[in-house]
């Protein structure tokens, strides 16, 4: 029962089954999670209840944060499928899977075509001359123009200077919500088999007979944590088998080397991990008992061995300052509220998230954490204030280089698609920010512009995008690298509106001040000095009463005393939060709430600080 088909495979159950290793790619919300849970219900190995986006702020945001691992069965082949996450700020994860596979399906838009994401993964994948299957899914949207997005597609190869055979890619139609792929649009298919028969028959098995033979050599590419076993590597493995109570050599650098035991060994099946034995050539899986393991390390069985090439981490973006609760609300809502918690939880962070760097070495308990970008502290931070956390963070600014004596900044390509006649206003404020256009097409009804601009030029611009777009505009972005610093950049802020006062804001003091500007906050909602409540249209901050009630007299007047209709407040989230907040601001941040306010909390305090008297 042993013919070569079954000697190139893993052992599953009773039978040896050939491996293929591809990883899904795609610009957010494209379509990849919901593909490979179409493939995870046809071919059984997931309830049609049940998703790869599990986490639970996956399924509210309704996109990737997480890389994952999963496999199918299908036709004695197993299929290990890596979902990667689709947003810029979750780049680096995507990176670091394109060299543990062998091929990839391009996701695309039927309707948006290529976006920055798509070129970025793309041109990754090529770079690694990997031959994706581009995958244009989507197709039934009203105003999908498939064969013209693949033409965009090609286009898109071209200009990244794909080989011969990598422009001579294979193209499947899908919908991946009712779980259909065509190779042309006018077949008749029911589900996925399509898809699925032309992986085995383009993605080459993903190991040989030989590289069975040969000593183990595996290297991880992302990490996991568990409370029973600890840190735990995910790799392939590329020749030899990983064993359970095997010893290895960890390889940092040619030179630098550690020994270790493995404890435990998991593959992937379906959504789940199983704990076998051993693993052998080809497989993804993901091991335990090497507790200082790090992405990139070779772990083999020799320390003559040579390493595997090294795998790149993304440097971050941005900075701020991480700290406990100070404000005069702190130990309301939150359980965790001391500076050893909060290092305690940061180090615990940083065994599973690789983008986040932090520097420890502070004072007071203030801790320095570094990003990929405003969305990947976001999410950081709403798992901590999920986790009965309070915390606050200061003013997020880009990190700045010195390179052979030149400032340098990091700079984003930003891909906008607006209606035509709102394409003129984010031309002129991109522009005001050191935006560069290098491209402006005209698709369908709408306007699509290419800018190159420093990452401070769009921190804080989102929310005008959307007011000035009126909702209509899409605005991607992506990190091109860092550049020569592009100077002094005006935003024409507007100032914060501050409340004196401690207790309940009032509808009537409310009322009043929102002809000043925008309000933050609804009727009784609790204040106290230093919190901003709002902004001023006009620069300038300004300190109010929220919580002034009105006169009460004898006298009534028709008309004076009917209720007060006040315009729904802009509320604070995270994202939010850490875009409009200022320099001498902290974004207070607990289970409940999510608050704006002064590094000074009082008008007294601020002028006693600014002159050197406290």
């Amino acid at each position: 029962m042993r013919g070569s088909r079954f000697e190139r495979g893993i052992f599953i159950g009773n039978k040896y089954m050939e491996i293929r290793n591809i990883a899904i790619i795609a610009h957010v919300d494209h379509g990849k999670t919901t593909l490979t849970d179409a493939l995870m219900h046809q071919t059984k190995m997931a309830d049609e209840d049940v998703s790869m986006d599990s986490n639970v702020l996956e399924k509210e945001r309704g996109i990737t944060i997480y890389s994952k691992n999963t496999s199918l069965m299908y036709k004695d082949t197993k299929i290990n499928i890596v979902d990667t996450p689709g947003h810029a700020d979750f780049s680096s994860e995507v990176e670091r899977i394109l060299r543990s596979i062998d091929s990839v399906l391009l996701l695309v838009d039927a309707q948006e075509g290529p976006m920055p994401q798509t070129r970025f993964v793309l041109a990754k994948s090529l770079e690694l001359n990997l031959k994706p299957i581009v995958v244009i899914n989507k197709i039934d949207k009203p105003a999908a123009r498939p064969h013209e997005v693949h033409d965009m597609i090609l286009e898109l190869f071209m200009d990244l200077g794909a080989n011969n055979e990598q422009l001579d890619f294979e193209t499947m139609y899908t919908i991946a919500k009712q779980g259909i792929a065509k190779q042309k649009l006018d077949d008749k298919s029911e589900d996925l088999s399509p898809l699925l028969d032309l992986i085995l028959e383009k993605v080459r098995p993903a190991s040989s007979d030989e590289a069975n033979k040969k000593p183990l050599r595996m290297q991880s590419f992302n990490l996991a944590y568990d409370n029973y076993v600890g840190r735990m590597a995910i790799g392939r493995i590329y020749e030899g088998k990983v064993k359970k109570g095997m010893t290895v050599v960890v390889k940092e650098s040619e030179d630098t080397y550690r020994m270790g035991t493995i404890s435990n060994v998991y593959t992937f099946y379906g959504l789940n991990r199983k704990e076998v034995d051993e693993a052998v050539a080809g497989d993804i899986v993901m091991i335990a008992g090497l507790p200082n393991i790090y992405i990139g390390e070779t772990i083999c069985q020799d320390k003559h061995q040579e390493m595997l090439p090294a795998i790149k981490i993304d440097e971050p973006t941005i900075s701020l300052d991480l700290m406990v609760n100070s404000s005069p609300f702190t130990g309301r809502e939150g359980k965790h509220v001391t500076s050893s918690k909060l290092k305690e939880r940061l180090e615990k962070e940083l065994e599973v998230n690789v983008g986040l760097k932090i520097d420890f070495n502070t004072t007071r308990g203030r801790y320095k954490v570094y990003g990929r970008g405003e969305l990947h502290i976001a999410i950081f931070l709403e798992n901590m204030r999920r986790e009965n956390f309070e915390v606050q963070v200061s003013q997020p600014k880009v990190i700045i280089k010195n390179e052979g004596g030149v400032k340098q900044e990091p700079y984003e390509e930003v891909i906008i698609d607006v209606p035509k006649e709102m394409a003129g206003m984010v031309i002129e404020k991109l522009s005001k920010r050191k935006g560069t256009m290098i491209d402006m097409k005209s698709e369908q009804n709408n306007q699509r512009l290419v800018f190159e601009i420093p990452t401070r030029g769009i921190l804080g611009y989102r929310g005008d995008f959307i007011i000035d777009t009126r909702g209509e505009g899409i605005f991607t972005s992506r990190v091109i690298g860092f550049r020569k610093y592009a100077g002094t950049i005006d935003k024409h802020e507007p100032g914060s509106m501050i409340s004196m006062k401690n207790g309940k804001a009032l509808s009537f003091a409310l009322w009043n001040l929102e002809k000043r500007g925008r309000i933050y906050i609804y009727p009784n909602t609790d204040v106290y000095s230093g919190m901003v409540i709002g902004d001023v249209n006009k620069g300038n901050d300004m300190w109010v009463n929220p919580i002034k009630g009105k006169k009460l007299t004898n006298l009534r007047a028709s008309g004076s005393d009917d209720a007060i209709a006040l315009t729904p407040p802009v509320e604070i989230t995270l994202e939010r939060g850490l875009e409009i907040m200022k320099d001498d601001e902290f974004l207070e941040v607990t289970p409940k709430n999510i608050r704006l306010r002064k590094k000074y909390l009082t008008q007294t305090e601020k002028v006693r600080k600014e002159k050197g008297l406290a």
